[in-house]
């Protein structure tokens, strides 16, 4: 299929769930798409950056693509992915979270706890300690549209069957040998349980306490 990418190179991809629900909208071009297809993971272009990047990188939240649909023009994208955690850097499930007031009036500015998206690699204790400030945000506010939001609504139970489930897929995956899918499922089980203790009022802290008494 001949696709129309811009004078850039690039072409819109607006990503969404399998229900439907639209995720994000991001740029690739064709190293990006090629690879998307090939890995089965979505792979963007940053505008700002000027390179390509993994959808989930450093948060864990990748996506698997289902499938790639041009539009009539073929000039647009539509990407149907099953999404790992959340979409959007600040937390939310999908990046599209800041409703229009009602007179069409643009949004007042601000940004939620979480802060930008980061570039290259950070250690895990400084991403967990960043996911359970969102988290913890999340529990406060309890937006709506968030899913962290609705997984704590829903606590404990809700929490307790995506933790199952997701402890199910790591078992899978480890015994299948896929060590991207193990990393990939690991890090969904790591958010779940954190929302699990943020629901409980206990945190990263209590639980590094804990593991700190054993070597004694």
């Amino acid at each position: 299929m001949d696709l129309k990418f811009d004078e850039r190179g690039l072409i819109p991809a607006v990503v969404q769930d399998a229900r439907g629900r639209v995720l994000m909208l991001a740029y690739m071009n064709q190293e990006s798409l090629r690879k998307s297809v090939e890995t089965g993971r979505t792979w963007f272009y940053s505008r700002g950056r000027r390179e390509l990047w993994p959808k989930g990188e450093t948060s864990g939240n990748v996506q698997r693509v289902l499938s790639i649909t041009a539009d009539c023009d073929r000039d647009a994208l539509l990407v149907t992915v099953e999404q790992s955690g959340v979409a959007c850097h600040e937390g939310d499930y999908s990046c599209f979270h800041n409703p229009l007031p009602a007179d069409g009036g643009a949004a007042p500015p601000g940004r939620e706890a979480g802060g930008p998206p980061s570039a290259g690699e950070r250690p895990l204790g400084e991403v967990l300690d960043e996911l359970e400030r969102v988290i913890v945000q999340r529990r406060r506010d309890l937006p709506e549209g968030s899913y962290t939001a609705r997984l704590l609504r829903g606590a404990p139970d809700a929490v307790c069957k995506k933790i199952g489930e997701e402890a199910t897929e790591v078992v899978l995956a480890a015994k299948n040998g896929d060590r991207n899918n193990l990393a990939w499922e690991a890090a969904d089980l790591l958010y779940h349980t954190l929302v699990l203790l943020a629901s409980q009022g206990l945190s990263l802290q209590d639980v590094a306490r804990e593991l700190d008494s054993r070597r004694h």
